[in-house]
């Protein structure tokens, strides 16, 4: 299976990269880096040779491009030379057709995304998918990931999927089960010293080594989520 590197270095070094062609879903607290962790994970497939689209549901690109710009993150050639394809969901109404894409606002309806992406994209990402889910409870959020991750696979596409920490605990964790593999971010509190630190979890990856430790990590202004050290 083919591995598409993070943009996160210690994290390529450590199992290589995502699985091409499968879906991985980023969860976490609210200031952990999610959005981060995208913008470098759209820099590194781009730089790869990877057509991404980045699909927003909540921000709009243009303070994504100035996220971006502050830590470093290469996107503005990327995008110059159509490599990078920003989406803002965000700032359609749910009858408002997007004249370049053709992606129509249907929430609640998860795998409708997937409709009108262009057939040369080869990486999604999807921040924040939370947007799109419909309350009708947890079986129904699961067929709905199932059927978007069955859609991507056939298309040969490679996803990161992000979810808010609520959102994710107000199904019980049930996205967890739908995905190829999955990454929590936290800040918590360091039992050692007794400061808050950020930390991820890898908490699966189908195929690929795993580290049982929690990761801690920091964000620079110098290319963005850099990690710390990785203990298996």
């Amino acid at each position: 299976m083919n591995l598409i590197r993070t943009g996160i270095i210690k994290l390529d070094e450590y199992f290589g990269g995502f699985p091409e062609g499968r879906t991985v879903l980023l969860t976490g607290d609210a200031g952990a880096g999610k959005t981060i962790f995208g913008l470098q994970f759209a820099s590194s497939n781009c730089a790869q040779g990877k057509k991404t689209m980045y699909l927003s549901t909540e921000e709009i690109s243009d303070d994504l491009r100035l996220q971006a710009k502050s830590l470093g993150i290469d996107i503005e050639d990327y995008e110059k030379e159509g490599l990078l394809e920003f989406l803002d969901v965000s700032v359609l109404t749910h009858d408002t057709w997007d004249s370049n894409v053709r992606v129509l606002i249907n929430k609640g309806n998860i795998s409708s995304l997937m409709d009108n992406i262009p057939e040369d994209i080869n990486t999604l990402i999807i921040d924040n998918i939370g947007g799109y889910i419909s309350r009708d409870g947890s079986v129904e959020l699961l067929n709905e990931l199932d059927t978007l991750n069955y859609n991507l696979y056939t298309k040969g596409i490679t996803a990161l999927l992000m979810m808010d920490n609520a959102t994710l605990k107000e199904f019980n964790d049930i996205a967890l089960y739908s995905c190829h593999g999955s990454i929590h971010m936290m800040k918590h509190e360091n039992p050692y010293t007794g400061k808050r630190e950020r930390v991820m979890d890898i908490v699966k990856m189908r195929n690929c080594k795993t580290p049982i430790q929690l990761i801690p990590y920091e964000i620079s202004l110098q290319g963005g989520i850099e990690i710390i050290s990785i203990i298996e």
